[in-house]
C-alpha cells in the first residue's frame, strides 16, 4: 500500500472517498487479469464508496512500458477506436452486473452509491502542453526516474526507452491529478502489483502540484483528507508463475466472441484445489461464511469440485450475467457430469436478480462486423443501420433516424456534410439523420471503420471491406440483394430440378422452408456438442412410409401443398434428401405437424396403430 493501513483506514472512516482503476484499451477486450483490481473497486462501491473506471484513450497511444523489453507498435486510429468502443461497452455491462450481484447478495443500493466510466481523452484533448510542463515537469528530477526498474531493465536488456515511454507514468499521474483536483476528489488508485511504481510516481506528482499551487484560493492543505493513496492487488499468474495478460499472449478474454462463456467457465473449473479458496475470495461476492461452507463441502469429496463450480458460476455471472452463468453451467453438466448430485445447485441461497435486459441482449450479438464497400459508400444511412442489424427493417431504421434513436461515431454538433469524425482516442457520437449517402464517408475512421449505436446498449463497429472480399467471405447481411430466403430456396429447388425452374407458389415455399428448418434444427442439436463428448441426441431411424391406401392420412405440410403437382413434389423430395445428407444422415423428418407417422416406433407396422 502507498500509505500505511492505519492511514488509509482513517481516511476511509472520515470520508466516502472515490477510487479508480485505469485500463488502457490496447486490445479489443478486457481479460481475467483485469478483474482483480476491478473486484477491489467493486467491493468499495457496494460498501458506499465512489468507484470509477478510466479508459486510457490518450495513454493507449503511448502504451505502458512496465514489464516490457520491446516497444509497442503504433496503433492505427481505427484499431484504437474499435478497442475503445468495445472496452467501453464491456465495462458498462460489467458495472450493470455488479449492481445486479450486489442486490442478489443483499446489498441495498443507497444514496452513496456512485460510479462512473471516463475516457482520459476527455481532458487530454483540451490540455495545453505548457501547463503540464510548468505544473508537473518542473518538480521532477531525472535521477529518481532513471533509477526505476522498468527504465533500467528496458535500457539494459531491451530496445531502449523512448521519451514517450519515459513520461508515461507522468501521463498516468496527470490523470490522477485531474480527478483528485475535481470538486469531488478521487483519492485512491487501485492497480496490479506491477503498477506499484506508477502509483508511487502519481502520489509524488500530486503532492508536488498540490504544494506548488500558484493560486492561493485553490491551494490545498497538507493533511490526510488532501493526500492521495493507493494500493495494489496480486497479479493473476498461470501454473508456471507467468503473468496472464495481453503482452504474455495467454489472456483469457472477457469478450464472449474471443473466449466463450463455456470456455471461461471451464478455465475456472480447472483451477487447482490449493488455489480455489483464495480465488473465491478474490473473484466473487460470496460471503466468507458461504465460502467456508463450500470449502467444507469440497473437502468432503473434492472429485465433485463444488468449489470450482461455485467459482466458475460466480465469475461468469459477474462478466456476462446470470442467464449466461446458468447456461454455461448446464452445458458443462451435460458434457461432464455423471448423474451425481449437482454441487452447484446450493448456489441459489439468495434470490436471482437479473441485469437490465438491454445489456444482456446487446451482449448476444457480435459488436465488430464487416459490410461491403457498396453498402457503406452508396446506401442510405437507414439501409446501413438495417444491414448492420441495428433495426429489424429498413422502415424501422428510417424511423430511428427521425426520432434520435440511432447515433454514429463522429464530432458532436457538426453537420454530416462537414463532420470531421471522432477525435483520435475519443468516443463521441452524433445523432443519425437522413443525409445524402455520400456523407457517410465523413464518419469513417481511417477510411474503413464506422461506429454505430442504437439506444444506449446496442453498438456495431463496422469494418468496410471491398465487394470482392465480401463475396469471397460467404457472409450475408439483412437486406442483401439476391440473398433473401425465398430467393435462395428457389435457387436450391432449381438445382434439385436439374436446372429447370418450376413456378412454386409462396404457400408452397413456406411449407418447404418450414420442413427445412426442422432438418437444420435437429442437425444443430446433434452437432452442438463439444468434441470428445457423447452426444445426448441422435436422429431417429428412417421410417417406412404408409401404403398408398392410408398415406393420405399422414401427409406432411409439403405433401399437402404439392399433392396436385407431382413434379414439384418430386423436386421437393430430392431437395430434402440433399438437406438430410448435409445434416449428417439419411433421416426422414416427415410428419412435422404431429402426424401419427412421426411417432411410429421403429419396427412397428401401420396396422398396430
Amino acid at each position: 500500500m502507498a500509505k500505511t493501513d492505519e492511514q488509509i483506514s482513517e481516511l476511509m472512516r472520515r470520508e466516502r472517498i472515490g477510487a479508480y482503476v485505469g485500463i488502457d484499451p490496447t486490445a479489443p477486450s478486457l481479460h481475467v487479469g483485469h478483474l482483480l483490481p476491478l473486484m477491489a473497486l467493486f467491493w468499495m462501491y457496494i460498501n458506499g464508496y465512489r468507484g470509477f473506471t478510466i479508459l486510457g484513450g490518450a495513454t493507449a497511444k503511448v502504451g505502458d512500458p512496465t514489464g516490457r523489453l520491446q516497444s509497442r507498435d503504433a496503433m492505427a486510429k481505427s484499431t484504437l477506436a474499435m478497442n475503445i468502443t468495445k472496452s467501453h461497452y464491456q465495462l458498462k455491462r460489467i458495472w450493470a452486473n455488479v449492481d445486479s450481484q450486489a442486490q442478489r447478495f443483499g446489498y441495498e443500493k443507497d444514496w452513496a452509491w456512485q460510479r462512473g466510466l471516463f475516457n482520459n481523452s476527455m481532458w487530454y484533448n483540451n490540455l495545453a502542453f505548457i501547463e503540464v510542463v510548468q505544473r508537473l515537469f518542473k518538480g521532477l528530477r531525472l535521477g529518481p526516474m532513471l533509477s526505476r526498474e522498468t527504465v533500467k531493465r528496458k535500457m539494459a536488456e531491451g530496445d531502449g526507452m523512448s521519451l514517450d515511454e519515459f513520461v508515461y507514468p507522468l501521463m498516468q499521474a496527470w490523470d490522477w491529478w485531474h480527478m483528485f483536483s475535481s470538486p469531488r476528489p478521487i483519492h485512491m488508485q487501485i492497480g496490479g502489483s506491477d503498477q506499484y511504481g506508477n502509483i508511487i510516481s502519481g502520489i509524488e506528482s500530486i503532492k508536488y502540484i498540490r504544494d506548488h499551487e500558484p493560486d492561493p484560493n485553490k491551494k490545498m492543505p497538507d493533511d490526510l483528507l488532501h493526500t492521495p493513496v493507493g494500493f495494489t492487488v496480486p497479479l493473476l499468474t498461470d501454473s508456471s508463475g507467468a503473468k496472464f495478460g495481453k503482452s504474455a499472449g495467454n489472456a483469457v478474454w472477457l469478450d464472449r466472441f474471443m473466449t466463450s462463456t463455456f470456455d471461461l467457465y471451464g478455465y475456472f473449473m480447472r483451477r487447482p484445489d490449493a488455489d480455489v479458496e483464495s480465488l473465491l475470495k478474490l473473484f466473487t461476492f460470496l460471503p466468507i461464511k458461504k465460502i467456508n461452507e463450500i470449502m467444507e463441502q469440497h473437502n468432503q469429496d473434492p472429485s465433485k469440485r463444488p468449489a470450482q463450480h461455485a467459482l466458475a458460476y460466480e465469475v461468469v455471472a459477474l462478466v456476462h450475467g446470470l442467464p449466461d452463468a446458468e447456461d454455461a453451467r448446464a452445458r458443462h453438466q451435460s458434457l461432464f457430469s455423471r448423474d451425481e448430485d449437482k454441487p452447484e445447485k446450493e448456489l441459489h441461497f439468495v434470490p436471482d436478480k437479473r441485469t437490465p435486459w438491454q445489456a444482456n441482449l446487446a451482449a448476444q450479438f457480435r459488436a465488430d462486423i464487416q459490410l461491403p464497400e457498396s453498402v457503406l459508400a452508396n446506401k442510405s444511412i437507414a439501409r446501413i443501420l438495417f444491414a448492420a442489424g441495428l433495426a429489424p427493417s429498413a422502415a424501422e431504421a428510417n424511423r430511428l433516424t427521425k426520432t434520435n434513436g440511432a447515433y454514429i461515431g463522429g464530432a458532436p454538433g457538426q453537420p454530416s456534410a462537414t463532420n470531421k469524425g471522432m477525435s483520435y482516442g475519443d468516443l463521441t457520437y452524433t445523432p443519425v439523420r437522413n443525409w445524402f449517402p455520400e456523407d457517410t464517408k465523413n464518419f469513417l475512421i481511417d477510411g474503413k471503420i464506422l461506429i454505430l449505436r442504437r439506444g444506449k446498449h446496442f453498438i456495431r463497429v463496422v469494418e468496410m471491406v471491398s465487394d470482392a472480399q465480401w463475396k469471397a467471405s460467404g457472409q450475408s447481411y439483412p437486406g442483401e440483394p439476391y440473398r433473401g430466403q425465398f430467393r435462395q430456396l428457389r435457387t436450391a429447388l432449381k438445382e434439385a430440378a436439374g436446372g429447370r425452374e418450376l413456378d412454386f407458389r409462396v404457400t408452397e415455399l413456406q411449407a418447404i422452408m418450414a420442413q427445412t428448418e426442422d432438418i437444420d434444427f435437429m442437425s444443430r442439436l446433434d452437432k452442438n456438442v463439444e468434441e470428445g463428448a457423447t452426444p445426448k441426441l441422435s436422429f431417429p431411424e428412417r421410417r417406412r412410409r404408409g401404403t398408398p391406401t392410408n398415406r393420405k392420412h399422414h401427409m406432411t405440410a409439403v405433401e399437402r401443398a404439392l399433392v396436385q403437382t407431382p413434379e414439384k413434389l418430386a423436386v421437393a423430395e430430392r431437395f430434402f434428401d440433399a438437406q438430410r445428407k448435409r445434416a449428417g444422415g439419411p433421416q426422414d423428418f416427415a410428419g412435422k405437424e404431429g402426424s401419427e407417422d412421426s411417432t411410429t416406433p421403429a419396427g412397428e407396422s401401420e396396422g398396430r396403430r
